[in-house]
């Protein structure tokens, strides 16, 4: 079993976690849900890191993180790629694409950056591969007030129905409701 939290801290040259993110190594992090509301450049990225690198190294299973924004996915494959594909040999795929699909070759890719449109096409398109998914990162999770919100309400219903065992990440800097999005997601909520 890898040692997620001291890989991550080496990946990013720091000695120790900043408060908020040992708020949640406090938690059963590795399998509860978290609902994480903190502000921008809080460190909300290494939750998305530790989780998804335990999912992946750790429990065989990929990790998929979606947002809003085809630029944002693309920030983090990048700077995710970058620090881990040669180290820790995870293969990184970023789909953002309008082509509506099942995607097939995603199921060759161990971490999947992706918008919220994105994920909902490749669960209309029952994309086998999404049942290998242990965690999802849901960033900008308060889009869910938004008019994009009834896709991404969708999305992690279908999801969580298709793959029960699923981990939900959410992460958000401006969520008024937190308390409520974290009882609906059955998770922990870190503030």
């Amino acid at each position: 079993m890898a040692n997620i939290p001291d890989l991550v801290k080496q990946a990013n040259g720091f000695s120790e976690f900043n408060p908020m993110q040992e708020s949640v190594l406090k938690t059963d992090w590795q399998t509860k849900n978290l609902v994480v509301a903190s502000p921008t450049a809080s460190g909300k990225t290494i939750v998305a890191e530790l989780t998804g690198l335990e999912s992946i190294l750790n429990k065989g299973k990929k990790a998929m993180y979606t947002g809003p924004l085809r630029a944002l996915a693309h920030e983090h494959y990048n700077d995710l790629k970058k620090k881990y594909s040669e180290t820790q040999k995870i293969k990184f795929a970023v789909s953002t694409g309008d082509m509506d699909s099942s995607s097939k070759y995603l199921a060759n890719f161990d971490f999947i950056f992706c918008t919220n449109e994105k994920l909902d096409s490749l669960l209309i398109h029952r994309a086998d591969w999404l049942k290998q998914i242990g965690v999802l990162i849901i960033d900008e999770i308060h889009e869910l007030d938004s008019d994009r919100g009834p896709t991404l309400e969708m999305v992690i219903t279908k999801l969580r129905m298709l793959n029960p065992k699923i981990q939900i990440i959410a992460l958000s800097a401006t969520i008024p409701n937190a308390d409520e999005l974290a009882v609906w997601l059955n998770a922990e909520l870190i503030e």
